[in-house]
């Protein structure tokens, strides 16, 4: 269980800030205050907009959550008098040279380009001649501004020109260049190489004798290393980290820590993970520990020899995640915070730690699902951060998606999801959309991102991003022949997706594809003979998105649906369920009038007719074939084309099916209007189109009251049924199945008026 601080910060449900919400619609509509010039076809500013330093900044992050930056991005900064930067970071972007030097010439004191791979070494003149102001540069994975040609920035004297640079980062260079070439960088107290390679002896300058925190993680060492940070006495922040084993492997490991740890009076933060550096974990007499301290005296104990002079003085933060030996597991270590696996405090330092080392990250989110599966885990807002962090911040990495969408599902299943408020909600499901959109083939991440997805009320909880998880679930289903789990969950998903929402939202569903890919699987079945799940929820999404939906009947209709009904009728004749979903979206079918033409067919009116008589699913089918002919019939004598089977025959065997129906049987069905019931009730020439539309409404409001008399009385039914008993046509049964209706419409109003009032506060909903 989480702390109730954790839980708070966790479980918020205060909405977005009016500034997010105007920010965020900005970036979706850019014609709010741009326009595109029509010389240059580059977007600009409006001329009546002033964008201040901080709209500016925020605009740029919150473009990035869901875009990459381009130059006609970059290019809405180019006017330094009607907007100002005084950070620029970008990640993941599309920007060039030219889009960086709109940005640059704002000359910002921080720059951050993380896998922005479309700038060249050209860049670098750019930054190097705004850099007045420069205090903070970092150069992250696939960006190639450093050139390996080591004689470029010699003849230039510099690799960067920042006389007030104080930090630098270049993460995964190829080379560290000679530090000779950071003379200008005189103010440096920040030094992040990681991954770099080291070339010559280049640690054998002593002009960085500023640096409080040098990063070396991946970096090969040497002795001049060694040396040359043993020489950088003001040093607090030291890591020197591996994730590859081969170069985690010092000789003399006890040695080299303790040199360095004495030679650094000042250091605070040590990261020996990966490494060797720790020992053996053997015990260590007093004697051998005073040999390794120089004191004599000492009487102390330590299980790292290395860090023995720091037992009366422990670090605030030490690395030891995936060290020789399994350090992070001993019992007596000088340090007040460590990163490991040795328990779940120790996983989540590890990873805040790494969040931007892939590789180690990916092994770390490993360590931390298998808390979560285990129900080992007491800071679930600590893990859920972290998880959400790195699935954002490594989308491309697909190991770190599976990981962190696996620990997710975790989270969003346990003793605490009822808690989880709106906002967090959407922050989950937009890393998982995230990361099932970057890795749609990855059948492992689709898994784990549709099983997450099942956790949510669907289609409630995911409204917000329907599109997108509707284009990535067909994706899922796409192929027939990719048959397995994931295809079964994403088409279960689908069909809750259809069900329920409004029909932009199943027009949305038609135009990509859906019904032609649900009557692909039902083929593919067919040519197989398999009557499986698949094929059932198939025709059921398609009932679900034919629902009041007439492009969609349409559909239908152009995709052979009617072949494959038939085959599928034919082929699997016992199958109840299957037969209920075919039958109710031909009901949909039916009431569009202008198809009602293309089901005037002597074999398909042949179906429909025996299966009125079917007791198939209790009285679904029944009803189902009842509600197509009747709505065939409504159009009248003159457009009953067929002579088989004879319209009044049919007309009476509707009559009589509806007469054997139970007036309070339960129904598996869902009406979001009444309309197309509605009409039937001006079907004077055909009586028996009125009498299955009363029942319908009669069975629907004596079953359901709470649900459909409100709907009935807001369409108007109420006032076409009193007219109804007026009028002569309709015989007697009708009107008598009419007064039902009215009266339990009068009963339910009557209920609602001696309720007493809902208790004032909230109570969670079934």
């Amino acid at each position: 269980m989480s702390s109730d601080q954790e839980m708070f910060s966790l479980y918020d449900s205060s909405p977005d800030t009016l500034f997010d919400i105007s920010m965020n619609y900005i970036v979706n509509n850019l014609n709010i205050i741009t326009k595109l010039d029509p010389t240059s076809r580059w977007r600009k500013l409006k001329d009546d907009v002033i964008l201040p330093g901080e709209i500016c900044e925020r605009f740029l992050q919150a473009y990035q959550k869901n875009n990459r930056v381009n130059d006609n991005i970059a290019n809405l900064f180019r006017d330094q008098m009607r907007t100002r930067l005084t950070s620029v970071k970008l990640r993941n972007s599309r920007i060039t040279d030219e889009g960086l030097r709109c940005l640059m010439e704002h000359k910002p004191f921080e720059v951050e380009l993380v896998q922005c791979e479309y700038v060249s070494q050209a860049s670098l003149d750019v930054i190097n001649s705004n850099s007045q102001n420069l205090i903070s540069l970092k150069f992250g994975t696939n960006t190639y501004i450093l050139s390996p040609d080591e004689n470029v920035f010699r003849q230039k004297g510099c690799i960067i020109d920042a006389p007030k640079l104080k930090k630098l980062t270049i993460r995964r260079g190829l080379y560290i260049f000679p530090l000779l070439l950071l003379k200008p960088l005189t103010q440096l107290t920040h030094l992040d190489l990681s991954e770099c390679t080291s070339a010559g002896s280049i640690w054998a300058l002593n002009e960085l004798k500023n640096l409080v925190s040098l990063i070396l993680h991946g970096v090969q060492w040497s002795k001049d290393v060694i040396d040359w940070i043993a020489s950088l006495h003001s040093l607090r922040h030291l890591d020197i980290s591996q994730s590859s084993e081969r170069y985690g492997k010092y000789t003399n490991p006890n040695e080299v820590l303790t040199k360095l740890v004495t030679s650094l009076p000042q250091l605070v933060s040590l990261d020996i993970s990966g490494t060797n550096l720790a020992g053996t974990g053997a015990a260590v007499s007093n004697l051998e520990e005073a040999a390794f301290s120089g004191d004599t005296e000492m009487q102390v104990r330590c299980d790292i020899p290395g860090l023995v002079s720091r037992v009366n003085n422990p670090l605030e933060f030490l690395g030891l995640y995936g060290t020789h030996h399994g350090a992070c597991k001993r019992h007596d270590i000088p340090a007040k915070v460590i990163s490991g696996d040795a328990n779940e405090e120790q996983i989540l330092t590890a990873a805040t730690t790494y969040m931007e080392r892939p590789l180690i990250l990916t092994r770390v989110l490993n360590d931390l699902y298998y808390l979560f599966r285990y129900e080992n885990n007491a800071y679930i807002g600590r893990a859920l951060s972290i998880v959400l962090d790195a699935m954002y911040q490594h989308v491309s990495e697909k190991h770190i998606q599976i990981s962190g969408s696996a620990t997710l599902f975790y989270i969003v299943k346990g003793k605490e999801k009822a808690r989880i408020g709106i906002t967090l909600k959407r922050r989950i499901i937009t890393a998982l959309l995230d990361g099932m959109d970057g890795h749609l083939g990855d059948d492992t991440m689709m898994r784990n991102g549709c099983l997450t997805l099942c956790q949510f009320k669907i289609p409630t909880d995911v409204l917000f991003e329907y599109e997108r998880v509707v284009q990535i679930l067909l994706n899922g289903v796409a192929d027939v022949h990719q048959e397995g789990f994931v295809q079964r969950i994403a088409i279960y998903l689908l069909n809750s997706l259809a069900c329920q929402v409004d029909g932009k939202q199943k027009r949305f569903l038609g135009n990509h594809g859906a019904i032609a890919k649900m009557l692909n699987l039902i083929s593919d079945r067919l040519e197989r003979q398999l009557c499986d799940d698949v094929l059932e929820v198939a025709w059921s999404t398609m009932w679900n998105v034919t629902d009041e939906t007439p492009q969609n009947c349409q559909r239908f209709l152009e995709n052979r649906g009617m072949k494959h009904f038939l085959a599928c009728l034919k082929i699997f004749p016992d199958k109840d369920e299957l037969l209920r979903n075919m039958m109710g979206l031909l009901g949909n079918v039916a009431e569009v009038a202008e198809l009602r033409p293309q089901l005037m067919d002597k074999t398909f009116l042949t179906v429909f007719y025996d299966l009125l008589d079917s007791s198939s699913d209790g009285i679904e089918v029944s009803y189902n074939a009842a509600g197509v002919l009747a709505h065939m019939a409504s159009d009248g004598p003159e457009a009953w084309t067929v002579d088989e089977p004879a319209r009044d025959a049919v007309l009476q065997r509707v009559a009589a099916a509806v007469e054997r129906w139970d007036l309070h049987a339960e129904r598996n069905i869902n009406y979001r209007s009444f309309e197309p019931i509605l009409n039937l009730l001006h079907a004077h020439h055909t009586p028996q189109c009125q009498h299955w539309a009363v029942w319908a409404l009669a069975n629907l409001t004596t079953v359901y009251p709470e649900k459909y008399c409100g709907l009935l009385d807001a369409e108007g039914g109420l006032v076409q049924l009193k007219d109804l008993l007026t009028h002569p046509a309709p015989y007697e049964m009708i009107k008598d199945l009419a007064c039902i209706v009215i009266g339990n419409y009068a009963k339910f109003k009557y209920a609602a008026r001696n309720d007493p009032d809902p208790p004032t506060s909230s109570s969670p909903d079934n």
